[in-house]
């Protein structure tokens, strides 16, 4: 059977029954192990030492559920994982305490298989707590990365098609092509016609290449006038 013997995690077993708790000192002897019998001494141990792991059975001395404790337990430690370990408990039980924010990591049946208890630990220790905590982190910080990247690029983009039609309309006078502009850059007309304000607006290109239409068709407003000629290309 495969136990840590290096770093003294401790772990708060919250176990009323003597026989199962002499099992846990058993199987997991290379864990510094804290008892308590109830989930109301259990809150009080952790105000006092913060355990790395916690298993927590359901049905406790003096009437305590381990499960009613459940949300006051990731109040005061969020990021610690919790196994449940019981025999009392429907299948929808176990599913409710393993869902939502203020849940359990893992959930196992009694009698419980000790090589599992002790892997079940392992990983709760190797995959989460403070681990799991910076692996959120860091994806959140991935996430952020590629929206900067993305939006620098579009950015880029933008800049870059502007200067390329403020170059093409440079000496124009007459109201562009909004179409044939927007079939030479691949890009949506509305996009054009939001670059050509913005050029406006910088004062790069004279506001007499977009004036303002009176009782415009669709097709005035994005510069289809028929027989209209096709922008030029050049430098």
């Amino acid at each position: 059977m495969l136990r840590h013997h290096m770093d003294q995690k401790r772990i708060l077993v919250v176990e009323d029954d003597d026989l199962h708790y002499e099992l846990y000192e058993e199987a997991l002897k290379g864990y510094e192990l804290i008892r308590a019998k109830t989930a109301s001494k259990a809150l009080a141990a952790i105000a006092q030492t913060r355990p790395d792991v916690i298993l927590l059975d359901h049905v406790l001395a003096r009437g305590e559920r381990g499960l009613d404790f459940l949300p006051e337990l990731k109040d005061l430690l969020p990021y610690v994982p919790i196994v449940v370990v019981s025999g009392a408990l429907e299948a929808h039980q176990q599913m409710e305490a393993l869902q939502g924010p203020r849940r359990a990591h893992y959930c196992l049946t009694k009698p419980v298989d000790l090589n599992e208890l002790v892997r079940t630990v392992e990983t709760a220790l190797r995959e989460c707590g403070e681990t799991e905590v910076v692996r959120q982190f860091e994806a959140l910080e991935r996430s952020k990365r590629v929206d900067i990247e993305d939006l620098l690029s579009r950015s880029t983009d933008r800049l870059s098609r502007q200067t390329a039609i403020r170059r093409l309309l440079q000496g124009e006078e007459g109201r562009p092509n909004i179409s044939a502009l927007a079939r030479q850059f691949k890009v949506a007309r509305r996009t054009i016609i939001r670059d050509l304000n913005e050029l406006i607006r910088r004062g790069e290109l004279p506001d007499s290449l977009y004036p303002p239409w009176e009782g415009d068709s669709h097709d005035a407003e994005d510069g289809e006038e028929p027989g209209e000629p096709p922008v030029a290309a050049g430098p």
